[in-house]
């Protein structure tokens, strides 16, 4: 008799990947260590619920747009002119490596979202779950230190059981200076066979990021102008938003839904911002976990962010979001 849950280190196109599998809900998750530590798949009944459009991992590999669901660190979106922390001033090297630009010229996205760093430290499944580990060692490469001087190290694992994927990540402060965390993923999903337009989305949030025109927030916030369920045949979204509304646990659940699937997205508490993208003519939507704002790292500086979180020096910062699929 086949045993409930799997987990599976293999080889796919000459790359190692992590295959990690719910027998009972019919959940398959797909890893790609040498790519970010990236998930490409999710498979509900076998349609993959994440937007990957290639037809292996090895092509994603020579791409550099995001999919599936990239972690950005240690910085996410976009920060401009360096950042501030404990009373200093960095500034980054573009031409080392990781750094991406935007069409602005602008850091986005950190140095880890395609990191071949990541090593595989546990891959293991019981009778109630299946769940891979992975972790980077941050100081040992310098180009990495060079823009952002902080020793430390990630912990990642994907943990699937009863139908929910959950994405924990744990961040080690090993330098002698507080460090802020400023990290989040970036997961895009979409639901197989349903056009976007014909979706809903779930955003329980109460107040809108208000940016310039580059994208960068000001430290205004603005009550939302929609409620909790967007019809996205009629709007989409590249936004951000705080003051998240929680359950009664604490975590704030998102969701997609159309012709009778859903996806629900659920942010843990340490999660308090929350990016939703869903631009014309994409036919995905991405419910981004945040631990602070775009640029909240000089917000905070600037007397504008009074949420920035840190992690003391020798200490531990740990969140997870969970990815429940239904109906599929």
């Amino acid at each position: 008799m086949a045993k409930p849950y799997a987990a599976e280190q293999l080889d796919h196109d000459g790359l190692k990947i992590i295959r990690l599998t719910d027998s009972a809900h019919r959940i398959q998750v797909s890893i790609l260590p040498s790519l970010g530590n990236r998930a490409y798949e999710m498979s509900a009944s076998g349609a993959n619920i994440l937007h990957f459009p290639f037809e292996s991992p090895a092509a994603a590999k020579n791409d550099n747009h995001l999919n599936g669901i990239p972690f950005l660190a240690p910085w996410a979106n976009r920060m401009p002119d360096g950042f501030h922390a404990n009373d200093r001033h960095y500034i980054f090297n573009p031409h080392l490596e990781g750094v991406r630009l935007d069409p602005n010229g602008i850091p986005i996205h950190g140095l880890l979202w395609a990191s071949p760093h990541w090593e595989v430290a546990q891959v293991a499944a019981g009778n109630d779950f299946a769940h891979a580990t992975s972790r980077l060692e941050f100081w040992r490469h310098p180009d990495l230190m060079a823009n952002w001087p902080f020793a430390h190290e990630y912990e990642m694992t994907y943990r699937l059981t009863g139908g929910a994927l959950e994405v924990s990540v744990a961040i080690a402060n090993l330098s002698t200076d507080p460090m802020p965390i400023a990290v989040g993923f970036h997961p895009y999903f979409e639901i197989p066979g349903v056009p976007i337009e014909e979706c809903a989305a779930t955003i329980p949030v109460r107040l809108h990021v208000e940016t310039d025109t580059r994208l960068i927030p000001t430290g205004a916030t603005t009550p939302v102008d929609f409620s909790g369920v967007v019809a996205l045949g009629q709007r989409r979204f590249d936004d951000g938003f705080t003051d998240l509304i929680r359950a009664a646990d604490g975590r704030t659940p998102f969701a997609v839904e159309g012709r009778g699937k859903k996806i629900e997205v659920t942010f843990g508490r340490r999660y308090p911002v929350a990016i939703v993208y869903a631009p014309p003519g994409q036919n995905y939507i991405c419910f981004e976990p945040m631990s602070g704002l775009t640029n909240g790292i000089n917000l905070a500086y600037e007397g504008k962010y009074p949420d920035l979180q840190t992690v003391p020096a020798g200490g531990r910062w740990q969140e997870s979001f969970w990815i429940r699929p239904t109906g599929f």
